[in-house]
């Protein structure tokens, strides 16, 4: 086993813990390769605990993550353990948030990798993810929907179908983004 396996397979769900290994992460670029393709593999036990460090690495190295939008995109939709998909869902709308909304457009996606986010942000909503993972779902698929004229409208029509079926945190999310949404017709 690596430095690197070994050090997610260490880590916990504790803050300490999983900083310290976006920490290592940041501190040895080089192996940021062969962590990605650890978050990716789903037949790797540990992969969720690589992508709890992963969300904490797009909070300080965002632009690390532009060389592995691919992956991300294409990869993304394999994963089905709610530990991984979670802070995936984070990482998503922080690149996303990144390439629609700063001013530096640090983050550049291809017309495909959209499409593939698209995808895979209704799919995070509409079946049976945590609440969290839609909530990112739906943050993300609202800035797509700036782009995409099809998608508020669709966007729209699941969260007030759903409303009334989630917790009380989709709800206020939901509501808020109704909110926006109507406002910019």
């Amino acid at each position: 086993m690596s430095e690197l396996a070994a050090i997610i397979a260490q880590t916990t769900g504790y803050k300490n813990s999983r900083q310290a290994t976006a920490d290592f992460i940041m501190a040895h670029d080089e192996l940021m390769n062969d962590f990605m393709r650890i978050c990716f593999e789903n037949t790797n036990p540990d992969h969720y605990k690589g992508c709890w460090a992963m969300e904490l690495i797009a909070y300080e190295k965002l632009k690390w993550f532009q060389e592995h939008l691919d992956l991300i995109c294409s990869k993304s939709k394999i994963l089905t353990n709610e530990s991984a998909i979670r802070p995936l869902s984070k990482v998503i709308f922080l690149l996303l948030e990144a390439h629609y909304k700063t001013l530096k457009n640090e983050i550049h996606f291809t017309e495909s990798q959209r499409q593939e986010l698209i995808e895979l942000n209704f799919d995070w909503l509409i079946t049976d993810t945590k609440v969290a993972s839609k909530v990112y779902a739906m943050r993300s698929l609202q800035l797509l929907g700036k782009e995409y004229d099809w998608i508020h409208p669709e966007l729209q029509t699941i969260l007030a179908k759903d409303f009334s079926n989630h917790t009380a945190a989709y709800r206020a999310v939901s509501k808020d983004i109704l909110k926006k949404l109507n406002h910019q017709k």
